[in-house]
């Protein structure tokens, strides 16, 4: 029996003296995750609404839908209103187009009259017609420009008249046009749009509630590249920096360790007690920094899983 006695006794001592040459940690911390709360961004009864907690969801995906019947109808009745004003529109080319007719009427007129006076012209040179003639085709001339003067005058307050008529139409339009465009922003937003690459940590809603701008549907994560916040001593502070590649290592089954390799992305400026969650009483009184480390998750850390980290990356 002593022979076995002894081996137990030398198991012990040896399984004492690997704990007491273990390394010591030098910083202690828990994993956290940054975590975006989505919100309803429209007010309605949720009629859609395909999530599931743990599920891994990419940025851009549609996963719900906010009733709209009630946007979608009062649009209807905007476009109604846009028709009925422009069912007044004046019919400006057409009105236009009676002046543009008779001027050009005038200026056949015109060409046939300045022709015949040529003629007359070379007659009267030959003696083969009377001034009279002559003065009666520059009557004639003259008074055919004065009522192309006439119609130019009209056609230009016209259309000076009409448009003033378009731009009073086109005024109460626009608004219309507003409010459409206003309304339809606010359809797209009954689109539940997830916004971050993660994973759904609490869905806080259900299809068939009724929901209001503002209110939280789900909170989800990105769970790809977890956070360690963890703490150091101010006389730590010269052993660290942003940047720097650390060893993280958590609790693994029968006693081991599990490594992964981190980086430190933050260190924080301002001291502040030890929380309380993570270390004794009497630790808990000393003024430390906190600092953040980025470790690749291969699934297996979980927000709020405690680790420890050496300045040491594993190799």
């Amino acid at each position: 029996m002593k022979p076995l006695y002894f081996s137990f006794v030398a198991l012990a001592l040896l399984a004492l003296s690997c704990q007491r040459s273990a390394p010591k940690a030098d910083a202690y911390g828990n994993f956290e995750a940054d975590e975006l709360i989505v919100g309803a961004e429209a007010s309605g009864k949720i009629i859609q609404f395909s999530i599931e907690e743990a599920q891994t969801l990419n940025a851009g995906t549609v996963v719900g839908r906010i009733d709209s019947t009630q946007l979608v109808l009062k649009i209807a009745q905007l476009k109604a209103n846009i028709r009925a004003v422009a069912a007044k529109s004046p019919a400006i080319a057409a009105q236009l187009a009676v002046f543009e007719k008779q001027l050009n009427a005038n200026k056949q007129q015109l060409a046939t009259l300045q022709r015949e006076k040529q003629r007359i012209e070379n007659l009267l040179k030959k003696d083969a017609a009377v001034p009279k003639q002559l003065d009666d085709l520059n009557a004639q001339i003259e008074q055919v420009q004065r009522q192309m003067d006439v119609v130019n005058e009209q056609r230009s307050a016209s259309d000076a008249n009409l448009n003033t008529q378009k731009n009073g139409l086109l005024a109460e339009i626009l608004p219309i046009q507003d409010q459409i465009a206003q309304i339809e922003d606010q359809i797209a937003k009954c689109k539940i749009v997830n916004p971050i690459d993660g994973t759904v940590l609490t869905k806080l809603a259900e299809a068939g509630e009724v929901t209001s701008f503002g209110k939280p549907l789900y909170k989800i994560a990105n769970l790809q590249q977890i956070i360690l916040r963890a703490y150091v001593a101010g006389d730590q502070l010269g052993s660290i920096k942003v940047g720097q590649e650390v060893k993280v290592s958590i609790d693994g089954p029968d006693n081991t360790m599990r490594d992964f390799t981190g980086k430190i992305s933050w260190v924080s400026s301002k001291a502040e007690f030890t929380p309380k969650i993570i270390q004794t009483k009497d630790e808990r009184v000393n003024l430390v920094y906190a600092i953040k480390i980025l470790v690749p998750n291969d699934g297996t850390l979980k927000i709020g899983m405690p680790a420890e980290v050496h300045w040491s990356a594993p190799k």
